[in-house]
């Protein structure tokens, strides 16, 4: 039984992975390969699993969700953008949910289903929109900015949904004035608790946690605090998801907020696969190829009504004719939070099974055709206008070039600050990267751009936007992380260069392959200026003295290589040595090119001939009685070279 059981779990992922990989292809989003896998195993298809055995598992990515949803929820943000958010994010979800309503009392149903349906068709989707305004490069124009604005009130206006669905399942006995305020008070409660607790208890727990430097141990207590949160909130009465998502709030002002964001993230898409495979598993096709017409026919009803009423709202307001009507195409979807409504719904029994059916497939419709709408939203705008389609960019709001100067620092040590310090005097924008949090909050306090973060991961450099950054500087030394941050630069920002700070020049060559741009060894560097103020000092030309130093770089410092070895000889660094050639030694007679010297594995750096030096000297440069050759490898080859050059 176990082992049948352990078979189809591994079938079902299968299924999953090579649906995720084919729709991926055809550009659709992974949330439509999560519903085909549950549609497959569950009841409709080979009857695996059925919803009710996913829905505890399920539930857990509903509320680590709603958690990076409250990290996500800038106060300040929302602040700076409330004419738009207030104002636009209200007036499309009031007035779409209660047109949705008036419409489905007309069709007999009852006020309670009225309004779930309401609420679940007047969201639209905030991983698919957001993810493809980015691609498109749309977000900073006018038509993406109010485009973010109603999605910011949508995910806002989950809330008093998570609130208001448990008092509407009361067994059916009317939902009274009294129900709701004291469902309120107990919000208001819970939010008062967890601000207070999140105020004092959240950022001791969490500089503690940062200050042992594990990896696992962050993990852990991110996933503690937001499944602790939400047993705190349903203890009350309320929903899970409600108290995640006010412990995200309550920490996504802080200095870690990036790193929770990029822990939790694999958790999070894991048991959010979870659950739409769930919702897949609702769907019942025989239903579904019953009522076929009118699945289709609500699907064309809830892309243009919504359309409309966004277009007919921005209009209202005064925005341009191609303005509206892109940002309504873009809005024209049904949401993945639709999905957790009409879940919570069904579970309540507020729902009935046929009717969350039939709006999860218009739902899963609505977001297959959404990819198409909001990348040709600009052009069905212009089309509609009756303008020719042109290649040129819209030119509503234009792009910030600002963007592509910034500078990515990681490491925040006295070598990361001075750098931040020199790119602030010259205006030039910059982001910093540290996991000091000490060192963090206090730069955070000062008004510098810097997050918590571990570099090494690739979900972190993604939440940055490290694909804007125009050059990153990594400052610390350490070489495993070097070697782990380095490949993710290159593969996430290949534009971008990469400068990397070392102590020596001893990985300078793999570090290069690994994708840095340039590589500065601080001793070499060291020596190098040291050498500049010598030669000035002596009265050598300062254009004579760049030119050497600019020579050196370029040949990766190679007259800094090699030097005469003193008592404590390490054996695995090249020293230079010199051999003195005397009347009868092997290599008298014969030329540069007869000596091996690539076997063996010295490199012939000079000549000394009469007081004269010669830096690597010419092919056929005859060896003679007395000269003194300067050679450069390791101890143990420098002694076989000597016996070779005198005895052959």
């Amino acid at each position: 039984m176990e082992h049948s059981f352990l078979i189809q779990v591994l079938l079902m992922l299968v299924i999953a992975i090579v649906a995720i990989a084919v729709l991926r292809r055809l550009g659709l989003p992974a949330i439509l390969a999560y519903l085909l896998t549950g549609v497959v195993s569950g009841p409709s298809g080979f009857h695996w699993f059925t919803q009710h055995q996913m829905q505890s598992v399920a539930e857990l990515g509903v509320v680590l969700l709603m958690f990076t949803l409250g990290l996500e929820f800038s106060v300040p943000r929302l602040w700076a953008m409330r004419r738009t958010v207030f104002g636009l994010g209200s007036a499309q979800m009031v007035i779409t949910t209660l047109l949705t309503m008036g419409v489905a009392l007309l069709c007999g149903l009852n006020w309670v289903e009225a309004l779930v349906i309401g609420a679940a068709i007047a969201l639209s989707s905030t991983a698919i929109v957001l993810k493809l305004l980015n691609e498109q490069g749309w977000l900073r124009r006018r038509h993406g900015e109010l485009s973010v604005s109603v999605l910011l009130f949508q995910d806002l206006a989950v809330v008093p949904l998570l609130i208001l669905l448990p008092l509407l399942a009361n067994g059916g006995e009317p939902l009274m004035v009294a129900d709701i305020a004291f469902a309120l008070l107990k919000g208001i409660l819970a939010f008062f608790l967890l601000m207070a607790f999140g105020k004092w208890a959240l950022p001791r727990i969490f500089d503690e946690v940062a200050r042992s430097r594990s990896n696992e141990l962050f993990v852990l207590s991110t996933l503690v605090v937001a499944l602790v949160t939400g047993a705190f909130t349903q203890w009350l009465g309320l929903s899970m998801a409600l108290g995640a998502f006010m412990a995200g709030m309550l920490l996504g002002e802080s200095q870690y907020r990036r790193q929770l964001e990029a822990d939790i993230r694999p958790f999070r898409d894991l048991l959010m696969g979870l659950f739409f495979i769930s919702i897949g598993m609702m769907l019942d096709f025989t239903l579904v190829m019953r009522f076929w017409w009118q699945i289709l026919l609500i699907l064309l009803a809830v892309v243009l009504g919504k359309a409309l009423i966004i277009h007919g709202i921005l209009r209202l307001v005064g925005e341009p004719f191609r303005i509206a009507m892109s940002t309504a195409m873009s809005l024209a979807q049904v949401g993945e939070f639709s999905f957790v409504v009409l879940a919570l719904a069904v579970n309540y029994q507020l729902l009935d099974n046929e009717i969350s059916t039939m709006l999860v497939m218009v739902a899963v419709l609505s977001m297959t055709i959404a990819p198409w709408l909001v990348r040709h939203s600009v052009d069905i705008a212009k089309w509609v206008l009756g303008i020719r389609q042109a290649k040129h960019v819209d030119e509503a709001v234009p792009l910030l070039m600002d963007e592509h100067d910034l500078v990515m620092i990681f490491g925040y040590g006295r070598v990361g600050q001075t750098i931040a310090r020199f790119l602030k005097t010259e205006a030039v924008p910059y982001l910093v990267m540290d996991l000091d949090p000490t060192r963090v909050s206090e730069a955070r306090r000062a008004g510098e751009p810097i997050y918590f973060g571990d570099v090494c991961k690739r979900a972190m450099l993604k939440q940055i936007g490290v694909k804007q950054a125009k050059m990153i500087v990594i400052t610390f030394c350490e070489s495993r992380s070097l070697e782990e941050v380095l490949p993710l630069c290159k593969l996430l920002a290949p534009d971008a260069k990469i400068l990397v700070r070392t102590k020596d020049d001893s990985d300078l060559d793999l570090l290069k392959k690994a994708g840095a741009n340039q590589v500065i060894p601080e001793s070499l560097e060291g020596s190098l200026m040291l050498v500049s103020q010598v030669l000035h000092q002596c009265g050598v030309p300062l254009a004579r003295i760049l030119k050497r130093l600019e020579s050196e770089r370029r040949n990766h410092y190679q007259f800094l290589h090699g030097f005469f070895s003193g008592t404590e000889t390490d054996f695995t660094l090249e020293s230079l040595h010199a051999v003195a050639l005397p009347r009868g030694a092997d290599a008298i007679g014969k030329t540069v090119a007869e000596i091996m010297w690539e076997t063996l594995r010295v490199e012939l750096r000079a000549i000394r001939r009469s007081g004269a030096e010669v830096e690597h000297p010419e092919q056929d440069w005859v060896f003679r009685a007395g000269d003194i050759l300067l050679i450069v490898g390791k101890p143990r080859r420098l002694e076989k070279a000597e016996a070779k050059l005198l005895h052959g």
